[in-house]
């Protein structure tokens, strides 16, 4: 990505971002050098600086810049196979500099290396280049500056629970003043927590760098990756890890909040919690890939997850501790993308009704029975706090819900939410098999084929020949694209394909798809779900027709931020990314359909 403007675009102009993180915290860093999105100290926490949300470089809002002096122009990419960001910086006369961004991540006395600290290595590259460092940050969701104490070589940042600390060996005047320096080798940043340093800046920085490209480069060469798509693989791969907080096990659906679905269209969430939804989808690809660390922590946090909520019904969406009550308010001080708000923390989510969660979990948690690579695998005991959720698949898969699209104004029965109810007791069959339990076996299999029969008849409208989004509805629903992918119907069943068939000529608009094509609470859509025409990229290759599935899938390729990152939606007429960023739901999408279109390895060369 280069850029050749010598005004630079203003602060959150656009998701052309960088994420950088460490399954702690993150970052997002954009094409100028500066840090505009930074929540510390975990990946929900008070974003310090949240200049995406600004809509312009407000200094109450907080900010991390590194800037040269009379900048002209900057390019970026991740260090080969890490999250690692480099952004060369160049001014008008030639001269330099490129800065490396990280979170540290490495094993450190036989335990993970992961605190709340960004680092940021500035090198001379050629030139005389003078940079310029400023360094604020902000509190109580853009509502003030954090005050400053300066010492000797560092700054502290006092934040209502704590303090966060720069240690630098940039002099800090220049950095306080906010004065342009000349780099002659290279200088160091470190901010974090309010810790002192055990080391010169620049020898921790450089061990700190070395060891974190380590770790990464040697959590990639263990993935199982496809031949063809690798590099589109592994960098979704590593934005799904980072997007997992290592401390509990949840996954988070995207770093960012309030990032509008469309322009000025009020859909605007936070996006900064576990949905049980989306955590499966991540799970499971990242299993596939041998990834399986993340799904055994991810297996503790469902469980505890469950046993929290006792008797009760289980929620879509819970906090990254297991938090049951996310309670929605607006952060009136953030004026939003672009200036679009409301800027929301927390999600009303949480207390809707969405029977699809009782399937995802129990699938999240099936691979733990059947994979030999895990030190330990589920056994029977798990196995029966599964069936609680099994259970109460069987009490709702009739009744009325939210539907995975969250629709705050309705409820009505989502033929998904069903689906996803008889594949809780379809896969709790399964597993009773493998645990040699031929009771619980027939008893699951006896509810999966009832709860089977009624959405077959409920679900299925023959006008429309496809299933319809709704129990003797009329509308469709691109999550039924999901029909084989699932195993409730083969691929070859007449019924999946004109299903297909009918969501194509329904949702298609130009090369992507809508979730559906109804009025919900804020009007039409206008934006496409990018999950969604990567559901009918698995589609159309379940269906044979896999040289549709490859063009669409190149097309998807194509929109990608510069640094090969996702957001949740697309305008299908211009190809602008819109919706939170990076989301991972969409970055699974990426590893699915490269995973099933790529040539296999043996007919490769």
């Amino acid at each position: 990505m280069t850029q050749t403007d010598p005004t630079p675009p203003r602060h959150g102009s656009s998701l052309e971002l960088g994420l950088i993180g460490n399954s702690r915290t993150g970052a997002l860093v954009d094409a100028q050098g500066g840090v505009v999105w930074w929540c510390h100290p975990r990946l929900d926490g008070d974003p310090v600086c949240s200049a995406l949300l600004s809509g312009h470089a407000r200094p109450e809002h907080g900010y991390f810049d590194v800037r040269l002096e009379r900048q002209v122009s900057t390019e970026q990419h991740y260090l080969t196979n890490t999250p690692i960001l480099c952004t060369t910086l160049v001014d008008a006369d030639g001269s330099t500099v490129e800065v490396l961004d990280f979170a540290p991540r490495f094993y450190q006395f036989g335990r993970m290396f992961n605190p709340s600290m960004l680092v940021r290595i500035v090198r001379r590259v050629s030139g005389r280049p003078r940079v310029i460092v400023r360094a604020r940050l902000g509190a109580g969701y853009g509502e003030r500056l954090a005050e400053r104490i300066v010492g000797t070589h560092h700054i502290r940042f006092l934040q209502r629970d704590g303090a966060i600390r720069l240690t630098t060996d940039v002099p800090i005047t220049q950095v306080v003043e906010e004065r342009a320096f000349f780099v002659h080798r290279s200088v160091t940043l470190l901010f974090g927590n309010d810790e002192t340093l055990g080391g010169a800046p620049a020898e921790v920085g450089r061990t700190f760098l070395e060891e974190t490209r380590g770790y990464w480069l040697r959590w990639v060469r263990n993935l199982a990756v496809p031949f063809e798509w690798q590099e589109v693989v592994i960098r979704a791969a590593i934005t799904l890890k980072l997007n997992a907080f290592d401390d509990s096990g949840a996954i988070v659906a995207a770093v960012t909040t309030s990032i509008p679905e469309a322009p000025a269209s009020g859909r605007n969430w936070d996006y900064r919690y576990c949905w049980l939804r989306d955590a499966y989808f991540v799970v499971n690809v990242l299993n596939r890939l041998g990834a399986t660390g993340t799904m055994q922590r991810y297996l503790n946090y469902i469980l505890n997850v469950v046993a929290d909520a006792g008797s009760g019904a289980l929620q879509p969406v819970y906090g990254i501790s297991g938090e049951a009550a996310l309670d929605e308010s607006v952060a009136s001080a953030l004026p939003g993308y672009r200036g679009m708000g409301p800027v929301r923390i927390g999600n009303a989510a949480y207390f809707q009704v969405q029977h699809d969660v009782y399937g995802e979990a129990v699938l999240a948690g099936a691979h733990a029975f059947f994979d030999q690579r895990l030190e330990h695998t589920a056994d029977a005991r798990i196995f029966a706090e599964l069936e609680k959720l099994g259970e109460r698949a069987v009490a709702h898969y009739q009744d009325p819900d939210a539907g995975l699209w969250e629709l705050r104004g309705s409820k009505r029965i989502h033929t998904f939410s069903s689906l996803m109810c008889w594949a809780a007791c379809d896969r709790l069959a399964r597993i009773a098999t493998q645990l040699g339990l031929a009771e619980r076996r027939t008893y699951w299999s006896g509810h999966a084929t009832r709860i089977h029969a009624t959405i077959c008849e409920r679900a299925w409208n023959p006008q429309l020949q496809a299933f319809a989004s709704t129990f003797g509805g009329e509308r469709l629903d691109a999550s039924l694209l999901l029909l084989a992918e699932l195993q409730f119907l083969p691929a070859t069943d007449p019924r999946f394909a004109s299903t297909v068939r009918a969501i194509e000529q329904r949702l298609r608009r130009g090369d992507f798809l809508l979730r559906y094509d109804e009025e919900d609470d804020f009007g039409y859509p206008e934006t496409a779900f990018l999950v969604c025409t990567q559901w009918w990229v698995l589609a159309l290759a379940a269906l044979g027709e896999t040289d549709r599935a490859r063009a669409i899938f190149e097309k998807l390729l194509a929109i990608r931020s510069p640094l090969g990152l996702l957001s949740e939606d697309v305008d299908p007429a211009t190809g602008e990314l819109w919706g939170n960023y990076p989301q991972t739901y969409t970055m699974v999408g990426l590893i699915q359909c490269a995973m099933r279109l790529s040539r296999p390895w043996e007919d490769a060369y």
